[in-house]
């Protein structure tokens, strides 16, 4: 059986991707930011591939410890990269969980060549260590891929969108009235991800790739989804529109289609 290192198990995506019966996992159970504590892992370890989700999130938390961000999802890349370098220069496969945050809003579906200007904080994060990977991985002849995910529909954390949303709604007044949900965004559930970071592996993929659907969703469409689960109704006010919908031309050259998300279903 394949062996799988996996950081960032206990996470929403890590929990996910555990579910998968294809590998045999070993799991990172230290500090990302302690360069010791990553050295140790993959020094004491043997791998064939490696995911690498563990990051600081949501946004809210990286802009309030921004510190603390880019020790864990910037110098936590660099420890784990060097790392392998030193100890692990066989690695068939490394993966790397990173985040539609790298662009800018655009109004054009957004691809792999649209230009990176980070939308957060936690977006220079990300940028910071795909730079870092490709740099030394690239002259290392390391087989990388760098998947830049889109918006995850059914995180369970409060701090992101849709649980949030979905607990204003449940515990709001009967007639509640919501601003700022005039953005589009691409969803995708950590299910679909799991399956798609399989996909890639399966393909031997290398390089930079965004992981979405390609569909854009109004958030409002979302919360009334949600108002109508929860007896509720729901009116809206006006914003300024923006857009955040990936191009996955990539993705579907590749033979990948998606299926289509029931954002229904993760009313929880």
């Amino acid at each position: 059986m394949i062996k799988c290192g996996i950081t960032g198990s206990r996470g929403n995506l890590g929990t996910s991707f555990l579910k998968t019966k294809k590998f045999n996992f070993i799991k990172f159970s230290g500090d990302i930011s302690k360069k010791s504590d990553v050295e140790k892992w993959i020094k004491l370890n043997e791998f064939d591939i490696i995911i690498h989700f563990a990051a600081l999130v949501p946004t809210y938390k990286v802009n309030k410890y921004y510190d603390r961000a880019l020790k864990v999802n910037f110098y936590g890349t660099k420890y784990l990269v060097d790392s392998i370098i030193k100890y692990k220069k066989n690695l068939d496969w490394f993966f790397f969980a990173s985040t539609s945050h790298v662009y800018p809003f655009q109004r054009k579906k957004i691809s792999e060549m649209s230009k990176t200007k980070p939308i957060s904080k936690y977006g220079k994060t990300k940028l910071l260590s795909e730079n870092y990977i490709k740099s030394k991985f690239i002259n290392n002849k390391i087989s990388y891929c760098i998947g830049r995910i889109f918006s995850i529909f059914n995180n369970k954390d409060k701090g992101f969108f849709t649980p949030s949303l979905l607990n204003k709604i449940k515990k709001g007044p009967y007639d509640l009235n919501l601003e700022n949900l005039n953005h589009y965004r691409d969803f995708l559930s950590t299910e679909q991800i799991s399956k798609l970071i399989i996909f890639l592996w399966k393909k031997k993929f290398s390089g930079i790739i965004n992981i979405a659907s390609g569909k854009k969703t109004n958030l409002r469409q979302i919360a009334k989804i949600f108002a109508k689960k929860a007896a509720k109704k729901v009116s809206f006010k006006i914003n300024k529109p923006s857009c955040h919908v990936a191009n996955i031309s990539k993705l579907t050259k590749l033979g990948h289609k998606n299926k289509k998300l029931n954002f229904g279903r993760f009313f929880y």
